[in-house]
């Protein structure tokens, strides 16, 4: 087994930095291109940091491990929500004052609600992979539309400043949008590989392995993003990088792993993950939202986000212990 923990470290560094590389190669090619600074925002680099949990969940799908591809697609919602919103709200408070994100959190509500409903009868076919699929582009589509007709938004003022600060030239862009790409489907096979192992290993189900440490591995890029955000004052791409994220995990991720194999759905996942995905994009709208003023989350929100992902996470060692003993 150290065999395949030594392949799920180095899969999930390799993970991180080449998708890191990919969105940057990505980003600045379509800036020479002449596409809208917030439209690469928007789509190439939301693509980008969710690039890992599509890679791994359609590989995993592939070799016939769904768990694994769903585990990690809720999973890094909760994660995204719980431990990185919570971590950057504890560093530096988190304002919101984009119009776009406002108006994209009902809309993410409403996907996870979408999502609850495909799980009741345990099962996610390829109808219900198409449809999660067909909602990804209308929904993408109006965010594009609805980005391109807002004018002077704090979120597209903050992705022109990014974009003009960090273009590099386009062969560089290329070699890293060719380069990020190889090593992120290689290091997504090295990494679905050693989490399977272990899964097996342990006597876990890969839904497990998914929930837990592959999900905080792909969501580090979240993670990385949002702190350098609120540290340069950028707080709504903060906020933007993780509904953004939410929307691709839950349609695109698990769309695309459906499609490719139909799931059989453990109970506890409706009854335990999705419930707890769904009470965090709760508190997610009302504290992004804002009911009386703008939106925020304050240290202490972030904490209680944090907190909340310890118990979570807890309660899963918990059940894996009380499985293991029984």
């Amino acid at each position: 087994m150290l065999l395949a923990i030594l392949a799920v470290v180095a899969g999930l560094a390799l993970l991180v930095w080449s998708a890191d590389r990919f969105v940057d190669g990505a980003a600045a090619t379509a800036k020479h291109l002449g596409m809208p600074t917030l439209l690469i925002g928007m789509v190439i680099i939301g693509f980008g940091t969710s690039a890992p949990e599509m890679v791994v969940s359609a590989l995993a799908s592939m070799q016939g491990n769904p768990g694994l591809a769903l585990g990690n697609g809720y999973g890094s919602n909760i994660t995204n929500i719980a431990l990185i919103l919570g971590i950057t709200a504890l560093l530096c408070p988190i304002a919101v004052h984009s119009q776009i994100l406002r108006k994209e959190l009902p809309v993410l509500a409403g996907v996870t609600l979408l999502a609850g409903y495909q799980l009741i009868d345990g099962h996610i076919s390829r109808m219900d992979a198409i449809v999660l699929l067909v909602v990804f582009a209308i929904s993408m589509g109006w965010s594009i539309w609805l980005g391109m007709k807002q004018r002077g938004d704090a979120l597209g003022d903050d992705f022109e400043h990014e974009m003009e600060e960090n273009l590099m030239p386009i062969k560089n862009a290329l070699i890293w949008l060719f380069i990020g790409l190889v090593l992120l489907v290689a290091s997504s096979r090295l990494l679905v590989w050693g989490a399977v192992d272990i899964a097996s290993a342990l006597g876990v189900s890969d839904l497990i392995i998914g929930l837990t440490v592959v999900a905080i591995g792909t969501s580090l890029p979240e993670l990385a993003s949002s702190i350098v955000a609120v540290r340069k004052n950028e707080h709504d791409l903060a906020l933007g990088n993780v509904i953004g994220s939410n929307m691709f995990n839950t349609l695109a991720v698990v769309g695309i792993a459906g499609a490719i194999h139909p799931m059989a759905v453990e109970p506890e996942v409706l009854y335990r993950d999705w419930i707890v995905m769904a009470a965090l994009t709760l508190s997610l709208f009302i504290l992004g939202y804002g009911m009386r003023k703008a939106g925020h989350i304050n240290r202490l929100e972030g904490g209680l986000l944090t907190l909340a992902y310890a118990g979570y996470t807890g309660y899963l060692i918990y059940t894996v212990v009380q499985t293991a003993v029984g």
